[in-house]
């Protein structure tokens, strides 16, 4: 799993953030987000913002014990001028709060594995971010583009929270879907060589629930292309038919790799 410093994670959740916020500027605010089908443009921005500003208080305040989460939430600006400086604001403050925190703080994690809470939260919220950036894209009709590093280390995180204690035990549905009795995936993102094994991800399925490593491995379904193209299909921004237009090449069992998808992408955090 590709692990940035701090200040790096801190450094592109701003980056990314500015980009979303440079696509949602010229959009229409009503405008539907065809890639989160039940969300408006402004109620995805609000999403964005609003979680930023809400992990920023969780991380700043030290917050250990999940029943003392914040219960209010930063309000949308009404005035679409006014989205980029509290987009950017969000961003910054929760960037500034992990880094004085430090990677070890005693700070809750929702996906209730090893990771400290800011080890969790910070490569989490910019995963999210970057993955809201390409539906914002969607929404503004506009190209969308991401650095094969980021790509890698949102999909890391992805499997990550697909398979931690936490998902399990919000969708349990999903956790029951992925258990299975030795059925492999194993995804290469090969538009980048220096990813090494941080762009390799062997999958399996097992009575247990799903495990996942960073190694080559021979798999019943094995999928390679470039970073952003795996991420945006695991996360169904992108159809796996339309991922194979963006360059994926998929051998061995389609049907299990549709049901990988079908059974662990998610909206929000």
């Amino acid at each position: 799993m590709i692990e940035l410093t701090f200040e790096r994670y801190g450094q592109a959740l701003m980056d990314q953030t500015a980009q979303f916020a440079e696509t949602v500027r010229s959009a229409a605010v009503d405008a539907p987000v065809p890639t989160c089908p039940e969300w408006t443009l402004s109620q995805l921005v609000e999403h964005v913002g609003q979680t930023q500003h809400w992990v920023a208080s969780i991380v700043e305040k030290r917050v250990s014990d999940p029943s003392q989460i914040p219960t209010s939430f930063a309000a949308l600006p009404a005035d679409q001028d006014a989205w980029p400086s509290w987009l950017a604001d969000g961003a910054s403050l929760l960037a500034a709060a992990c880094v004085d925190a430090g990677p070890d703080a005693p700070v809750w994690n929702p996906a209730g594995d090893a990771r400290s809470g800011t080890r969790f939260w910070l490569p989490r919220v910019l995963a999210e971010t970057i993955i809201h950036r390409a539906d914002a894209a969607a929404t503004a009709d506009v190209a969308y583009q991401l650095d094969a590093e980021l790509a890698a280390g949102a999909v890391s995180d992805h499997l990550a929270m697909m398979t931690s204690p936490g998902w399990a035990a919000q969708r349990p549905d999903s956790a029951e879907a992925l258990r299975g009795n030795g059925q492999t995936l194993y995804l290469h993102a090969d538009d980048e060589p220096s990813l090494g094994e941080a762009g390799r991800w062997f999958i399996e399925r097992g009575a247990e629930g799903a495990t996942w490593h960073q190694r080559p491995c021979v798999a019943d379904v094995t999928v390679r292309g470039p970073a952003t193209s795996l991420l945006l299909m695991l996360t169904r921004r992108r159809s796996i038919s339309a991922a194979l237009d963006d360059g994926l090449h998929v051998s061995g069992d389609l049907d299990l790799l549709t049901h990988w998808v079908d059974h662990t992408a998610h909206q929000a955090g």
